[in-house]
């Protein structure tokens, strides 16, 4: 099995996507993580869901849990507010690396060595040219598991 193979079509979002929309589109989906594309429709970054979800928690709670226990339901139901009027750029983490892209005649190893090298559930696969970078799709790690389990049977 090849990563070109592999690669399925995917939900992804541009950095300057609202904000809003990305998380109702991670929900609706139930999607682990988003990819994310740079202006030209490159792999620019893995969204986690975990990462939405920080960014609507309050910091002073990320900073001190004990004090989600004194925000009442009402208040926490408003949480997703926080994304008003942002977009998928401002839920990036500043620190997070470049996101998984592995060549089209990959290996289902490779991509698996890949994926799990850098901790992510989603790798991207691309084929890049003189003109530059084309998404050819994204292997999950739920599909990698898949194929590579009825491989074994």
């Amino acid at each position: 099995m090849r990563a070109r193979d592999l690669a399925v079509e995917y939900e992804t979002v541009g950095v300057d996507t609202d904000a809003m929309a990305a998380a109702r589109m991670m929900a609706e989906h139930r999607l682990p993580a988003l990819l994310v594309l740079d202006e030209q429709g490159a792999p620019k970054a893995i969204l986690p869901a975990s990462q939405m979800i920080k960014t609507i928690v309050p910091a002073y709670v990320i900073d001190d849990p004990t004090l989600a226990a004194v925000v009442d339901e009402r208040h926490a139901d408003k949480l997703c507010k926080a994304l008003a009027g942002r977009t998928v750029r401002d839920c990036l983490s500043k620190s997070l690396p470049a996101p998984p892209v592995a060549d089209p005649d990959a290996t289902a190893l490779e991509v698996a060595a890949l994926m799990a090298q850098v901790r992510s559930p989603l790798v991207a696969v691309a084929d890049k040219d003189k003109s530059g970078v084309r998404l050819l799709g994204v292997i999950t790690a739920a599909h990698l598991l898949e194929r590579l389990l009825i491989a074994a049977s």
